[in-house]
């Protein structure tokens, strides 16, 4: 390049053709998940939704925004780039259903040092995955090539969703009382949290991420560990719509039980986990005994084969239960609300 040819934009690592193809290629993907509300292209300055054309008289919004962490670093090292863009979208509507809300529309956002094409449109397709999962519109997002920011071949996620339910009609309920049972609905696996203890323990046990899982010889650890986390919206709305029944839930993310069920919880109420209920899936086993972990902390980082809680009164329980189950959900009893005297979580039994 000479003086006179002067510099341009990819000279300093930024490949606007390459950010337009991109959008090209992942527009079949974004088509696939219009719903009521939302049938706009993809490209504009800003996304649209219709919250009339969606069915709603006088709607509450409800907004909720994560990332994947870590997971990515397996996804990337692992070279499988696929499920990573449904675990973004879980992350996000599972914590709008959770308060009640239907997910109308997500939007992402993908930071990389130097856009790869193909890694990229295979992230996005994950994230279209994801929405059709969740019954929600990706109306938009950005792709942001940094160079210097990110190492060769790393990128990272942030996704947003927003939802909606009628006034009046959001979750917690106000009579969530003692004597309500915790239902426990199954995840597909380590979901999206506990991933920096993860790779740790992976380090420490010297597996590589395309040898044979330990505890799942049908896949490699790249792919074990890389099960997307499970989308719970559509079968808690079916509960939640047909049995008008359902008093609470908890999303089980990073805290685990120890610290998201408090969060939907009154003061006044603690919740009492039987251990002896919950079916500990051979991923968990296998990461305890690498690393000897304590139940205390496995119960505070992981969902230990629980995703989900959702808390109803004792008559509708198998109410409840009978809709999850015809949409698909595993489902047990986990326990009870009982007064609180000290801790918000109280364990019986032990995990096995």
């Amino acid at each position: 390049m000479t003086k006179k040819d002067g510099i341009s934009y990819a000279d300093a690592g930024v490949d606007i053709d390459a950010g337009n193809a991109l959008v090209d290629a992942i527009k079949p993907a974004v088509r696939s998940t219009r719903r009521p509300g939302a049938d706009g292209e993809i490209g504009g300055f800003g996304g649209l939704f219709d919250l009339k054309a969606a069915g709603f008289k006088d709607p509450v919004l409800v907004a909720a925004n994560d990332g994947v962490g870590t997971k990515l670093k397996i996804a990337i090292d692992a070279g499988k780039h696929d499920t990573v863009g449904i675990d973004l979208v879980a992350m996000c509507v599972n914590d709008l259903i959770v308060q009640g809300a239907e997910p109308l529309f997500f939007l992402d956002y993908f930071a990389t040092g130097k856009l790869e094409i193909a890694a990229a449109a295979s992230v996005v397709e994950g994230i279209a995955e994801g929405c059709r999962q969740a019954g929600c519109a990706l109306i938009g997002g950005e792709t942001a090539e940094m160079p210097g920011m990110y190492a060769k071949g790393d990128y990272d996620l942030a996704g947003f969703a927003v939802g909606a339910a009628e006034r009046g009609t959001l979750l917690p309920s106000k009579d969530i009382s003692a004597g309500d049972v915790i239902l426990g609905l199954a995840s597909s696996g380590v979901h999206s949290n506990g991933y920096s203890f993860v790779r740790k323990l992976v380090e420490m046990s010297g597996i590589a991420w395309d040898a044979l899982a330990p505890f799942d010889d049908s896949k490699t650890l790249g792919d074990a560990l890389l099960m997307p986390t499970k989308i719970y919206v559509k079968p808690l709305l079916a509960a939640i719509r047909e049995t008008s029944a359902i008093k609470a839930m908890a999303h089980i993310t990073g805290g685990g039980f120890t610290e998201n069920i408090p969060r939907v919880l009154p003061k006044h109420l603690a919740a009492k986990i039987d251990l002896n209920s919950v079916k500990l899936p051979p991923v968990f086993q296998w990461l305890r005994a690498t690393g000897n972990i304590a139940q205390k902390e496995m119960l505070k980082t992981f969902n230990c084969g629980t995703g989900m809680i959702v808390v109803v009164a004792s008559d509708n329980v198998e109410a409840v239960k009978a809709v999850l189950k015809r949409e698909g959900e595993t489902v047990c009893v986990l326990g009870t609300l009982i007064a609180r005297e000290a801790d918000a979580v109280n364990y019986d039994g032990q995990l096995k």
